[in-house]
């Protein structure tokens, strides 16, 4: 159960950077070369930024990070420190931007609480929990669309409908559905019954040709027996203080787009709410996106339901929203692995 390092530090691969901004950028140009109206001048745009609204931006990035840093100590009860919270927050997601986004960081993430001094056991806890807490908000925040709010919001506008069409559509409900599931299993097993949780798996993994993975299942089993047993025991201010920095992170990383097209165009309350019906969209498809860090799937689902509006705008704007929430975090893990491997590694041989 304990992580693997071998196998972490296959992922954390600084080489592996160039695979998603290749595919990103690549997809990015192909989408846009399709359409003559727009040309590489079409980046001289940048300058014709509301200066106040990208001020904001980078304050939204700032806060977004903070969140992340203050979930992470109020999870290990502050037993982090906030140079610690750093490195890891950094880190797990640039171990999520190097990954698809089906199989995220979730070992990585284990890793780097491992080597910061947290147990196995609390390590799994906290990670599971963040994925919990993360699925929540967007099974919350995407569930408007079942109850046709985003409808009623954005003024019988059917953003499922006219922007995505059938396929996407699709794409949207699966991911959804996948979520909404995952999520509840996961509540479940780590807080009601872990041990039936476990038996279910060897039950169902006794069936003949799936018994090549009752190793592996017993083995998942055990980590969540062992995380359920870390968790015991917390106050509801505790979940609480939790649930509610989740909502500020991702608040704080949906408006990053708000803000950023407002930089450009003129925008009321009602257009604000139509961008964020159009990115929980965007996120929830991006969940089940096969490629590293969601690169191709989210330009092509952002010029699907931006263009329409932004016009000759949408291609800067794109630029600056995957920068601000992803391409940003690949410089930053191309930047601090190193150090963070020079700071832990040196520690242990210093204690030894």
């Amino acid at each position: 159960m304990e992580p693997n390092a071998k196998k972490v530090f296959k992922t954390l691969n600084l080489t592996k950077v160039w695979i998603p901004v290749i595919l990103g950028v690549g997809v990015t140009l192909y989408l846009f070369s399709r359409d003559k109206n727009y040309t590489w001048s079409s980046l001289s745009l940048i300058g014709k930024a509301d200066w106040r609204y990208m001020l904001l931006v980078f304050v939204a990035v700032i806060v977004r990070d903070l969140a992340y840093m203050r979930r992470i100590r109020v999870l290990t009860h502050t037993k982090l420190s906030w140079l610690s919270s750093f490195y890891i927050i950094v880190l797990w997601e640039f171990s999520s931007a190097v990954t698809p986004s089906v199989v995220g960081g979730s070992l990585v993430a284990i890793f780097l609480l491992r080597k910061e001094g947290i147990n196995l056991g609390k390590s799994l806890a906290y990670v599971i929990v963040t994925s919990i807490f993360d699925n929540l908000f967007f099974i919350s925040a995407a569930s408007l669309g079942l109850f046709g709010a985003y409808e009623s919001i954005f003024a019988g506008m059917s953003i499922l409908e006219n922007k995505l069409g059938s396929s996407l559509k699709l794409v949207f409900w699966t991911s959804y559905a996948l979520a909404s599931t995952y999520t509840l299993i996961m509540l479940v097993a780590v807080f009601v019954k872990p041990k039936l949780f476990k038996w279910i798996l060897l039950k169902i993994t006794s069936i003949g040709f799936l018994k090549r993975w009752q190793q592996a299942a017993c083995n998942y089993g055990d980590e969540i027996l062992l995380a359920s047993e870390a968790l015991q025991g917390e106050r509801l201010s505790y979940w609480l203080n939790v649930g509610g920095t989740t909502f500020v992170v991702w608040s704080a990383r949906y408006l990053v787009l708000n803000l950023i097209i407002a930089a450009y165009v003129s925008l009321d309350f009602v257009d604000h709410l139509v961008i964020l019906g159009k990115q929980i969209i965007t996120w929830t498809v991006m969940l089940v996106s096969p490629t590293p860090g969601s690169s191709g799937t989210a330009e092509y689902c952002y010029t699907q339901l931006h263009s329409s509006v932004l016009g000759g705008y949408t291609l800067i704007t794109a630029v600056l929203w995957r920068f601000f929430t992803y391409y940003c975090y690949l410089v930053l893990g191309a930047i601090y692995l190193p150090r963070w491997i020079r700071r832990v590694f040196a520690a242990q041989k210093g204690s030894k």
